[in-house]
């Protein structure tokens, strides 16, 4: 998609060690990533990852829970990567940020491949409440009228939001 539809600016929530970061900035020479993450270790971990490979002046990165950040820039791309129970409020928090062609990126939508399990074939209580929070954004992005969404079965399920042009 990055290849493809050339965005200049994308905003990635969850950082975790940069991985995503660095490599969607690799995938275009113009492009800048502005990157959340809450944990103080990942985010300590991503900064060291991002020097080693001297993409400092590319990757922005915030240390601040994403609830707690407000950003007036507006982002080609939005990459949601963070706690699986609070994508809705991600999504709705930050679409104010998409641009008016832009597209929004869930990953692990099918977490482990639980989303597709029987609710009571799943043990744990806070797993199941994970898995009922992902189908409860899966019917979200599915009934959001401002967005085209589809779900594409790689890795752990990916959700592409592109939103619709009035």
């Amino acid at each position: 998609l990055i290849r493809t539809k050339k965005p200049v600016k994308i905003l990635e929530i969850g950082t975790a060690i940069g991985y995503s970061a660095i490599m969607m900035t690799l995938c275009s020479p113009n492009l800048k990533v502005t990157t959340i993450e809450r944990d103080e270790k990942r985010y300590l971990e991503a900064i060291k990852n991002v020097k080693k490979l001297n993409l400092e002046d590319r990757i922005t990165l915030i240390f601040n829970d994403a609830f707690n950040v407000r950003l007036e820039d507006k982002y080609d791309l939005i990459f949601i990567d963070a706690a699986k129970a609070q994508n809705i409020k991600f999504f709705e928090l930050f679409e104010r940020n998409l641009t008016d062609d832009g597209y929004i990126i869930t990953d692990n939508m099918y977490f482990h491949g639980l989303v597709h399990k029987n609710e009571k074939e799943i043990v744990s209580r806070n797993l199941r409440g994970i898995v009922r929070k992902i189908k409860d954004y899966i019917v979200f992005l599915k009934n959001n009228p401002k967005y085209n969404t589809t779900i594409y079965d790689i890795g752990d399920g990916i959700a592409v939001s592109e939103k619709k042009t009035k």
